[in-house]
């Protein structure tokens, strides 16, 4: 047995046949969750037909996915490890064939693509060629212990024990005992990712300090003080990210072929394949109900409301909004607009109409940097496509003016709150309020400013949480608020 931790030697032609499998070992993911994923997004209502597919068998649900959707090779997540081996393999003259229990049709491009193999052997409409039905194809066509295999899961054990010798990508501890004591396991290839680590990246809990707005109505209020109040927004606060949380997952799922080819949303987990799309599932329906349970069991009902608004409007932009022109920033400005209602719900209290409208500004104004900064990394070319969105290169000069105009009409609605008669009711001196006007008109063209020089990464709200400039801005807002007492 060679050294597990040391690359093999490349083979020359006379060597056994390698054999390759496709999902987890060439690919760091799983084709079939990906077809999925892209039938939901490409042809919603086929998702009913699933389960009717499947009652056909595992391959004719395989067969019918593939027939249904398209898979760009370009966009996947290839384990360079095994590619590279592949490669240098190939180049001494050794024959490789990809054996995967997915469907020829969809496998083609890949093979195309890489163009490392001499043969393909895949499922059919009939047979899911899989465990036991794998190694029996194999053995048909090669012969006993006349293949080297790669592989990656328990599924794949009965191969091991009919080839000659094993690689194994990433494999548990049990399955990588259970190999040795059936095969000769030659080497092993380890990836580099902390899967726990990419676990806990996958719920975006740097994200949850947006949902610090749900503290703005206790402010406002004036009842910063009162300990009961402060707990529901704290408890609110926890629920409210729990949810997020899921939908951040979500929505990564909905993106994962838009984020392959972004130079940075690249390596998210998703998108990267260190994290499987059944893992965040199962994580995502955890995350958002432990928030539900939490909000039901301490907070109004108002609230369960306004949360369950939240997570409804968050997955229809998800699916659907972020990728219609306009209506996906009207949306990102109506979800931060709408973690202040949730915010007054939870302690109780009526959201001022000022509020709503200043906020809606705001963030509209935000979301429109969000995108400026994303149309920021396309190319050159005017016409050249956002991936995952309705906007094109072309469209930049535009966003920053709508961006720049909503900013400024935030800091008017502001203007004209100073001069109505709600004002009166909580401030003594309420003509001191108008020092926040200059320090917001600073803040927004500031901003803008750096967004145009692309200072401004792709999440303003974060930049803003890291920006000292930001935080002398709200200083200055809040001692005018508080001299105006």
């Amino acid at each position: 047995m060679r050294a597990e931790n040391s690359p093999m030697k490349a083979k020359s032609a006379s060597a056994p046949v390698l054999c390759v499998d496709l999902d987890g070992t060439l690919l760091a993911t799983d084709m079939l969750w990906e077809s999925v994923l892209r039938l939901v997004k490409q042809r919603l209502h086929l998702l009913f037909a699933l389960p009717f597919w499947l009652v056909r068998g595992r391959a004719h649900l395989k067969h019918r996915l593939a027939a249904h959707v398209s898979v760009d090779p370009t966009t996947l997540p290839f384990r360079e490890d095994v590619v590279s081996f592949l490669a240098k393999e190939q180049k001494s003259g050794r024959k490789i064939v990809l054996v995967t229990a997915w469907d020829r049709q969809l496998v083609e491009p890949i093979v195309q693509h890489l163009g490392l193999f001499h043969d393909v052997i895949a499922t059919d409409s009939i047979v899911n060629l899989a465990g036991a039905k794998k190694r029996e194809a194999l053995e048909n066509r090669f012969g006993y212990h006349q293949f080297d295999y790669i592989g990656n899961t328990a599924a794949d054990l009965s191969v091991c024990d009919s080839a000659n010798a094993s690689l194994l990508v990433e494999s548990s501890r049990k399955t990588l005992t259970r190999a040795k004591r059936l095969a000769s396991v030659q080497y092993i290839f380890h990836g580099k990712a902390n899967r726990w680590a990419a676990l806990v990246k996958a719920l975006r809990y740097s994200q949850w300090s947006k949902n610090l707005l749900i503290f703005v109505p206790l402010l406002t209020s004036h009842k910063v003080f009162d300990t009961a109040l402060i707990l529901n927004a704290l408890t609110a606060f926890v629920a409210m990210s729990f949810c997020a949380s899921s939908i951040y997952i979500i929505n990564d799922f909905f993106d994962v072929e838009a984020d392959r080819q972004h130079p940075k949303k690249k390596l998210r987990p998703f998108a990267a394949g260190t994290v499987s799309i059944p893992a965040g599932a199962a994580m995502a329906a955890t995350m958002c109900l432990g928030g539900f349970v939490l909000g039901w069991l301490i907070l109004p009902l108002r609230f369960i409301w306004l949360l369950l608004a939240y997570v409804a409007l968050t997955i229809s932009y998800s699916v659907l909004l972020k990728r219609k022109l306009v209506a996906d920033v009207i949306t990102l400005a109506l979800l931060y607009t709408l973690r202040i209602l949730i915010g007054g719900a939870a302690i109780d209290v009526h959201i001022s109409p000022w509020l709503l409208a200043f906020s809606v500004f705001l963030f509209l104004s935000l979301a429109f940097v969000k995108r400026y900064g994303e149309i920021d990394t396309l190319g050159k070319s005017p016409d050249e496509e956002m991936p995952g969105r309705a906007y094109i290169a072309a469209d930049k000069e535009w966003m920053r003016s709508m961006g720049s105009t909503s900013g400024y009409l935030s800091v008017l609605v502001f203007a004209l709150y100073i001069n109505g008669r709600e004002v009166t009711i909580l401030y003594q001196r309420p003509e001191m309020l108008w020092f926040a006007c200059p320090a917001l008109l600073y803040w927004v063209t500031r901003f803008w400013l750096l967004a145009a020089r692309g200072k401004v990464d792709d999440d303003p709200l974060v930049f803003a949480l890291k920006d000292r400039v930001s935080y002398a801005v709200a200083i200055a807002v809040l001692l005018s608020a508080v001299v105006a007492l």
